[in-house]
């Protein structure tokens, strides 16, 4: 990993960039494959399912024999696990269920905003390599709570036409409606604009990879719904020399291992720490199977030392993380400035690890710097907030001058004559 040492401000542009994403060609291929759904359906699912995932697929759709099939060939600790995860994740999103706010505002003007339900959702879970179906949880859940008609779940198969057996058991037990065997910028365009077999949804959700994250860009271009904008996965690690390297260094290969286009930054104010964080990472890191990956994405990582925590908290806001992990004897302060991160993991004792899977906390979360205007995941992501108001007629005498004086200085004639015409008849009116 590059080790930075004091940078100058005028430097920090270039030295948190990250790594660069879409090329022309794969813009160009993502817009085919969208126009190719829209256009043949599911003939064109067919067509990139064989030529994208290996996989000859004649039913995109699991039915319930092998949805219960699939269940069983989860083994017990895994059940266990998924059981524990998806209550802590039912428990926290439950407490941030919405409620309608009625305002009386005087004089016969009443106002009021209810939570409604998103009525249909596609969520994609990616497969392959690493089957999220920890992601399932922790969008299936919630969409749950929160009232959602139809979930539906699009994940690839692999070659043999199957797809994970943890995914198929995550789904199961968060109630999602159905499940297809379909991937790609192919699922988002299935789920955009329905197929004969998948059906068009009101808003999509889920990570995946860059084919994935620019097909949900691509048609929320067009109007369709999604969770927010996505990419590569990061984490910035903050800690002092009471926090060992070890802990760093694993946090740090933790989202490394996501993908070659991962990018993990470590801060510190002492400079001793950057060598053993950096010795660590090297030991640590060939111990893992996905070794390649992780070589990769510390390609393009930094170890930083920064001359106070006063400027690395400047540096965590204007870098915006995914994750933040905290590391520090005093974290708990650090975290209340705090302004732009997706997740924030406080102390030595808390991985980022525990928000991935079953401390509560969603995992789907604003990367890329998005982090600065969006929030992760959350029960309010599968909800609408509609306002509504109703006046009585001593409601519009009240308020009815101030708006027509409003109207009329926007020279939006119709706007004015909408209350003035009914002022004029108000006598007449029951």
């Amino acid at each position: 990993m590059e080790i930075v040492k004091n940078p100058g401000k005028e430097k920090w542009f270039e030295l948190l960039k990250r790594p660069a994403r879409t090329d022309e060609e794969i813009q160009i291929s993502v817009r085919e494959i969208l126009k190719d759904v829209r256009k043949n359906r599911d003939r064109a699912l067919k067509k990139y399912t064989k030529a994208l995932d290996n996989a000859y697929v004649e039913n995109f759709r699991i039915n319930k024999e092998e949805f219960e099939n699939l269940s069983r060939d989860v083994g017990e600790d895994l059940k266990q696990a998924i059981i524990r995860a998806s209550g802590n994740i039912e428990k926290f999103h439950k407490a941030q269920m919405p409620e309608t706010v009625t305002v009386d505002m005087g004089n016969g003007l009443t106002c009021w905003q209810k939570p409604v339900p998103v009525e249909s959702v596609g969520i994609y879970v990616p497969g392959g390599s690493a089957p999220l179906f920890s992601s399932v949880l922790m969008m299936a859940v919630p969409a749950k709570l929160a009232g959602c008609n139809s979930v539906y779940l699009a994940t690839p198969p692999d070659s043999s036409g199957n797809i994970n057996p943890a995914i198929v058991y995550a789904a199961m037990i968060s109630g999602v409606d159905a499940i297809f065997k379909v991937g790609g910028a192919q699922a988002v365009a299935a789920f955009a604009y329905g197929t004969e077999t998948v059906p068009q949804v009101n808003k999509i959700f889920g990570p995946g990879n860059q084919y994935v994250t620019l097909a949900k860009q691509m048609v929320n271009a067009e109007g369709v719904a999604i969770d927010m904008p996505a990419g590569p996965s990061e984490v910035l690690v903050v800690a002092d020399s009471a926090t060992p390297a070890d802990y760093v260094a694993a946090d740090l290969l933790a989202q490394a291992e996501h993908g070659a286009d991962s990018q993990v930054l470590f801060l510190t104010e002492e400079e001793k720490m950057l060598e053993k964080v950096n010795e660590s990472v090297t030991s640590l890191m060939n111990e893992l199977p996905r070794k390649d990956l992780v070589e990769k994405s510390l390609e393009s990582s930094k170890l930083i030392l920064l001359e106070n925590n006063d400027k690395i908290m400047e540096m965590v806001n204007e870098y915006a993380p995914e994750h933040l992990i905290l590391a520090c004897e005093n974290a708990d302060e650090m975290a209340e400035k705090v302004v732009n991160a997706g997740s924030v993991f406080i102390g030595r004792y808390t991985p980022e690890s525990l928000g991935d899977y079953s401390s509560g906390t969603n995992h789907v979360l604003p990367t890329g710097g998005a982090a600065k205007g969006y929030s992760g995941v959350n029960i309010d992501s599968f909800m609408k907030k509609i306002t509504f108001q109703k006046a009585e007629k001593s409601g519009l005498e009240d308020m009815g001058e101030v708006t027509m004086i409003m109207a009329g200085k926007e020279e939006l004639q119709a706007h004015k004559l909408a209350v003035e015409i009914r002022l004029a008849t108000k006598k007449q009116l029951l």
